[in-house]
């Protein structure tokens, strides 16, 4: 397996390996230098034709399609977040166990509010003429426009994680399938088993991620359809962007506007180990965090009960289902535009449990 690091400098195409954690081209296909690699791309931003994609259209549609090896790239949010970095090693196990069937192109930004280099990675694999590019948005309305372009470029998109705006889809007559889980719906099991801990007429808050974000809506519609169903009273709700450092300043400061908090629903773990350190710092015991996403320090956590639950999308899985997806796409597969839904389940000290007992023989 390969590895080149590169990014693009501007919009003529030009190319400089000042920015490489923006992106990482995994290639199965042999054994290539790293220079190589890096000729490849730059070659790709000029025009060359080294190493082209097949020829697919934004539907799937495969007819005409060159024999050269298919190339999908996978867009996600910040890889400094366990859940993607998570994705992308499930994607490249799958890459390197589909005997060189396409080449893998993981991209990731820097942060989860860095929409201007997400973009700025879209039309990167525009330029370079991917196959099909496999997206986790970091917002569900700003990536529309560049996602527009790539479709109209004859490249196959999919959507995962983070649900495209379907009003801006509508308005831009386009047509993205989605494939991913029903956040709502696992924001709901994670409430509920909030609720059953805490006493009714109980103060919680909410931790919201971007609020432009349609999967942070969903979750954040999931809590509130618990806490209400349960008559808990939500005292705050603040938008920390998904990051732990500004998670943590938010709940510092409810907790000082509202003692007697009980409760903290985080929309992803991230924010729940922001939350957590702010209770800690506060020598609060009594306050209950739950999050959503199940990475490993959240897992632990639990174990240790300082996070109470949580919910697991199957990240390993999520890049995985959309690249399957884009491949059925590419080989002209009926059915392509629908959306998948996928599971999402609740993580909770029982489970872990039950995970981490050795199977009997």
């Amino acid at each position: 397996m390969l590895i080149a690091q590169v990014a693009n400098e501007g919009r003529a195409g030009m190319w400089a390996v000042e920015q490489m954690a923006m992106l990482r081209c995994v290639t199965f296909s042999g054994c290539r230098s790293w220079l190589s690699a890096v000729v490849l791309v730059l070659l790709a931003g000029c025009g060359g034709q080294a190493d082209s994609a097949a020829t697919v259209t934004g539907k799937g549609d495969s007819s005409g399609a060159s024999t050269e090896k298919l190339r999908i790239a996978l867009v996600m949010k910040s890889l400094a977040n366990e859940f993607f970095s998570t994705m992308a090693r499930g994607a490249e196990d799958y890459a390197a166990a589909s005997n060189g069937e396409f080449e893998l192109l993981v991209n990731g930004i820097q942060d989860e509010t860095d929409l201007s280099g997400q973009v700025s990675l879209v039309e990167q694999m525009i330029a370079q003429q991917v196959s099909a590019i496999v997206i986790a948005p970091a917002d569900s309305q700003a990536l529309v426009p560049v996602l527009q372009r790539a479709v109209e470029a004859g490249i196959v998109v999919i959507n995962i994680d983070n649900r495209l705006d379907a009003g801006v889809l509508q308005s831009a007559g386009l047509t993205i399938p989605f494939v991913g889980p029903d956040n709502r719906a696992g924001a709901r099991k994670v409430g509920d088993y909030l609720a059953l801990k805490l006493t009714k007429g109980a103060e919680v808050a909410v931790l919201e991620g971007i609020e432009t974000s349609f999967n942070g809506q969903q979750r954040k519609l999931g809590f509130e359809a618990a806490m209400e169903a349960a008559g808990l009273r939500i005292v705050a709700t603040q938008s920390a962007q998904w990051e732990m450092s500004q998670a943590n300043q938010a709940t510092a400061a409810i907790l000082t506007a509202h003692p007697d908090v009980k409760g903290i629903l985080a929309c992803n773990d991230s924010m729940a180990l922001g939350a957590l350190a702010a209770v800690r710092a506060a020598g609060r015991t009594d306050v209950m965090i739950v999050g959503f996403d199940n990475i490993t320090a959240v897992q632990q956590a639990i174990r240790e009960n300082q996070v109470l639950a949580t919910a697991d999308q199957h990240g390993d899985q999520l890049a995985v289902y959309g690249i399957e997806y884009a491949l059925q796409a590419l080989r002209g597969g009926e059915g392509v535009v629908e959306d998948r839904e996928t599971a999402v389940d609740l993580i909770t000290a029982a489970e872990l449990s039950a995970a981490d007992k050795p199977e009997k023989p």
